[in-house]
Formats: C-alpha cells, structure tokens, sequence
C-alpha cells in the first residue's frame, strides 16, 4: 500500500518541503506521496481525527501557525520538542500492532547543523528576530551550541510566549527586547537568527542599511521565499554571512524522511534533494 505524509500550515503553498520529500523518496525507492496541505488551527483536531482512521499516513511535516497546537494532538513528544512544548514533526510509528503519533522537533538540529557549517563559534554571542514556534527551536539550538545568553527582539511581548518557555526549558538566560531595538543590537552580534515570516523584516533591512557594517556576523534567516530576503541582502552586503533558509529546511526535511521512511538519507539523497530547490551542494 503507498504511504502517506503531507506538510501542515498556513499558508503552505510557498512549501519546499514537497519537492525535497518527494525527490529524496524517489532517490531512496520508497512508495510515499507527499503533498502540502493548507491547514489552521482551528481545523487541525478534525484533520487529525481523520488521519488517526486512515491507516496509509506515515508522517507529517509542521510548519506555522501550527507548531505549538500539534502537541496537544499527538500520543507522545520525544526529543528536544518534549522540553520546548513545540514540534515540527509527527512520526506515526507501529507498536505492537498500534500506531502511535510521535512529535518531535528536528528545526533544532536543523539550525544547529546550518550555523555549524557556516562557521559559527561555541558559545555565540546570539540574538533572535521573533517569538514563536520557530524561535524556542532556534533558543534551544543556541543551548546546544553553547551560547547562555540571548536577546529576543519582538514586535508584541505578549506574543513571545514560545520564546519564555524555551529559554526556561533548557536554561538558557534570555531577555526580552522591542524590535525597534534590534538594527543597532545585532550589528555586533556572533550570530542573528530570523524567524519573522518572508517580508515582516524588511523594514527592520531597511534601518541596518543606515548601521554601521556587521562585522563577521553569521545571519541565518528562515525565511526562503523571496530568496534573498531583504535582510539578507543588506547583511551580505555589510560584510556579513548569510545562512538561507533552504538550508536549514534541507536538513531538518533529512531528519523527518528518516522518520517517515526508515531509511538512511545519505550524500546522494542530500544531492537531490539539494537539485529539487536550487541549493548549491555542500560537503557533509
């Protein structure tokens, strides 16, 4: 029987994940289907309700608004997504005959592995645009990376709640700043991690194009459509480095088709994946 696996979220028609999922399982000679479905909170229990009845699903892929509300719909969170209360990913694994929905959040290795090939050092001196879903993986890559301080800049406090818990689940000292902050903060920052949605930085671009130069600082923006961003070209052309989105979705997507297929995702599965979105191949 061909398997199932979808990624979730609003709006999702920008998705690369289809195409890195579906060339990886062509390269790999396993039979699943995976499409982008367009999805809101507030449908998200009725459509789990009937992927739980359609025994074909083997995974799902999360995206916004719906990192936090998955954990509510899920059997069990593993990983790094059990202290973050934040996931990306729903495994359906077989136990003795039942199937369990499994949450984990590979965003955290994703960013990790990105910024780690770009150079970043241990314990970066590290800032985060926004406070959602994407940012307590980004808080807790940061942990993982060394780093015990971060400055979260925000538009909304209020809508930071993601970002507090993160810092509280893994330890990691963090303070709270207005975005209007951020253009003089992160000039001199080891490392800038850009969770706003395509578009919501472009007026903060417009404010460091009147900075002084970035330094070496490595940018990692999530967000890859348009590609570059505004900010990214302002940060490259201050001297900075830029991490693109793709490549931390690259290799989060490596995790998930583990998880959803069983198989080793090895250099050739990497390259087609790379080829289905123009991301230049890098050594791994």
């Amino acid at each position: 029987m061909s398997r199932r696996a979808a990624v979730l979220g609003h709006p999702i028609s920008h998705s690369k994940s289809p195409a890195m999922h579906t060339a990886a399982y062509a390269k790999l000679g396993v039979d699943i289907a995976y499409s982008a479905i367009d999805l809101t909170v507030d449908k998200l229990p009725a459509f789990m309700e009937s992927v739980r009845a359609d025994g074909s699903w083997c995974g799902l892929s999360v995206t916004m608004p719906l990192k936090s509300a998955m954990v509510r719909e899920v059997d069990e969170v593993r990983g790094a997504g059990a202290h973050l209360g934040v996931i990306n990913t729903v495994a359906f694994e077989n136990d003795g005959g039942i199937t369990r929905r499994v949450g984990y959040n590979t965003d955290v290795a994703g960013i990790v592995e990105a910024v780690r090939y770009a150079g970043v050092s241990a314990a970066p001196h590290a800032a985060i645009l926004g406070g959602g879903g994407t940012s307590a993986a980004a808080i807790a890559a940061l942990q993982e990376l060394g780093a015990r301080h971060v400055d979260v800049f925000v538009r909304d406090a209020s809508r930071a709640l993601d970002a507090k818990a993160a810092a509280t689940a893994v330890g990691i000292s963090m303070a709270l700043r207005p975005l209007t902050e951020a253009a003089t903060a992160i000039a001199g920052c080891d490392l800038v991690i850009s969770t706003f949605p395509p578009r919501a930085a472009d007026a903060l671009a417009e404010e460091l194009a009147t900075q002084p130069g970035t330094g070496a600082g490595v940018l990692l923006d999530v967000a890859y459509d348009p590609w570059p961003s505004r900010l990214a070209e302002v940060w490259h052309g201050q001297g900075g480095a830029v991490v693109p989105g793709l490549e931390m979705l690259m290799y989060q997507a490596a995790e998930q088709i583990r998880r959803f297929s069983g198989c080793d995702v090895d250099a050739a599965v990497i390259d087609v994946m790379c080829d289905s979105v123009g991301l230049p191949r890098r050594v791994f």
